[in-house]
């Protein structure tokens, strides 16, 4: 009987876990918070001189979590529906973000060797470059696939 109980607590934490979302209006101040860094990310590359490598980190940061605070907020109307297509979201793009990030680096490696006719070196992706697009794909077919359902 008392592992009964464990396993029963062990469940209820594992789903409390995965059917945690935040409230509606976080959707909207992730919203504001992607608008912002974007903004400060032309205002930093177009107006800012000097060394600014820390802002530049901060804005990255500030991007991800705007977009992920947009991922895991409720909808107005959260159903079965839009939860089962959330999570078909979250694996769409999740596979898609795997093939980006074991194809890209050989795609950037022949670009930049047919631009520049050098021996260039094959680079690895960064974890900013992966998670922003692992989380763009996400919200775009959350929202593709919430439209046309």
């Amino acid at each position: 009987m008392n592992t009964k109980k464990i396993m029963d607590c062990e469940r209820k934490r594992f789903y409390k876990i995965i059917n945690f979302r935040l409230p509606h209006k976080f959707m909207t101040i992730g919203i504001a918070v992607v608008a912002l860094s974007i903004i400060m990310m032309f205002v930093r590359a177009f107006v800012m001189e000097g060394d600014t490598v820390w802002l530049k980190v901060l804005l990255q940061k500030s991007l991800l979590v705007g977009m992920l605070l947009m991922s895991i907020s409720k909808d107005k109307e959260e159903d079965e529906m839009t939860i089962t297509l959330r999570s078909q979201s979250y694996a769409i793009a999740f596979v898609i973000g795997v093939v980006y990030a074991l194809v890209m680096p050989y795609v950037e490696f022949g670009v930049s060797n047919v631009v520049n006719s050098g021996g260039e070196v094959l680079k690895d992706l960064g974890d900013f470059q992966v998670l922003v697009f692992m989380l763009m794909i996400q919200l775009m077919f959350y929202h593709n696939l919430k439209r046309y359902r």
